[in-house]
């Protein structure tokens, strides 16, 4: 059979692609070499952040914007509980990238926002052991996404429009055939007029000849339980989700404790690595820098050890996106390394993508994303 779309990576971005793409009425192809969702790529973890005054740049937030409106409708149209809103806080010196880029976006987007100065920071949120010189830009609408539960609800929705999901199918090579490719697998050859590929870790593997210079970062999570006398502190209508530039140009960050414990991790600074190389145990030294983070930062939630994991950040050099098509190749669009930062835009970037290859301009400046600036 012949489809429309075939998408190559069923994970944050494939999925979302495969429910907009079936549900505009194409007929698509997802393939996966895993059964997502699964804890081999980049999408779990129980929780991921999603937040508004975007301190990367300013071009993100109409994106972020875009896609609390699609994750509210997913929510509606599935009954499932996929954004829990807390509020979150950038902190960090005021001249620091952190604050500095938040607070840059919040501006010139006219978000709704405060900037706390550190004694209204402490008062406000005592469990943070605040600096003289550590400010925050606290946003209200900043929350928490469940990877893992977004992932099956794209999925879910996609076979219900009418999508093959195909899991277990490594792609083996892709080729150009005519105006359309040619795909192969282990188990067969599929054609269609468009491939997307959106296979996070693994997209050098498939598309060799653009040599892009992404790394591989191996990202350790950590949850603590919280000291039994502030955990009531830490539940999430008290506790923001944070992110902290506790050294310039480096990040900590963490959500409240939803019944597993306070989870707490550490912003790139992870070693390089390859997916068939990852390393998953998390070694006891890299538990005591951890509980050494908690104790000058956080002190109260440095407690038992509950559970640890380990995923992967594909990362580009400046550490934005990719989302364009392959030079060589105008049938094929790659939606993939994000640095990181990706998973809360995942559902806008699914409906970006499905106009893209059905021959539509997007409504958002994408050209931070392009491949050509490689």
């Amino acid at each position: 059979m012949h489809f429309d779309g075939i998408i190559c990576g069923l994970g944050a971005m494939g999925s979302a692609a495969a429910y907009r793409l079936a549900l505009a009425g194409l007929r698509v192809l997802g393939l996966d070499r895993f059964h997502p969702p699964h804890d081999k790529g980049s999408s779990h973890g129980r929780t991921r952040i999603i937040r508004e005054a975007y301190f990367e740049h300013p071009a993100y937030v109409p994106l972020v914007q875009r896609a609390y409106e699609l994750w509210n409708e997913l929510e509606a149209k599935s009954g499932r509980k996929l954004l829990l809103p807390t509020g979150g806080l950038m902190i960090g010196p005021q001249d620091g990238v952190l604050v500095a880029g938040a607070k840059r976006s919040a501006e010139e987007h006219h978000l709704q926002h405060r900037l706390l100065l550190s004694k209204e920071l402490r008062r406000e949120f005592p469990v943070f052991n605040i600096a003289a010189n550590e400010v925050a830009v606290w946003e209200p609408r900043a929350g928490i996404l469940f990877p893992e539960l977004c992932i099956q609800t794209h999925l879910d929705l996609a076979a219900k429009a009418g999508a093959d999901l195909r899991f277990g199918q490594e792609v083996v090579s892709w080729k150009p055939e005519g105006n359309g490719v040619r795909v192969t697998t282990a188990a067969g050859n599929y054609t269609a007029d468009h491939l997307l590929i959106s296979a996070g870790a693994w997209l050098n593997s498939l598309a060799p000849d653009l040599h892009l210079p992404l790394s591989i970062e191996r990202q350790v999570l950590f949850w603590f339980e919280p000291a039994p006398s502030s955990s009531a502190l830490f539940a999430p209508e008290r506790f923001p989700i944070f992110i902290w530039e506790n050294e310039p140009h480096k990040f900590i960050y963490g959500f409240p404790d939803l019944g597993d414990g306070v989870k707490v991790a550490v912003h790139h600074q992870g070693e390089v690595t390859a997916p068939e190389r990852l390393n998953r145990d998390v070694s006891s030294e890299e538990i005591d820098r951890a509980v050494a983070l908690l104790k000058r930062h956080l002190p109260a939630a440095a407690g038992k050890l509950k559970s640890a994991a380990v995923c992967m950040y594909t990362n580009t050099p400046d550490e934005h996106f990719i989302l364009d098509f392959h030079p060589a190749h105008r049938q094929v669009l790659i939606a993939s390394p994000c640095s990181g930062h990706g998973f809360k835009f995942s559902a806008v970037i699914g409906e970006i993508v499905s106009d893209m290859l059905r021959g539509k301009q997007p409504r958002f400046d994408l050209s931070l994303f392009r491949i050509d600036r490689f």
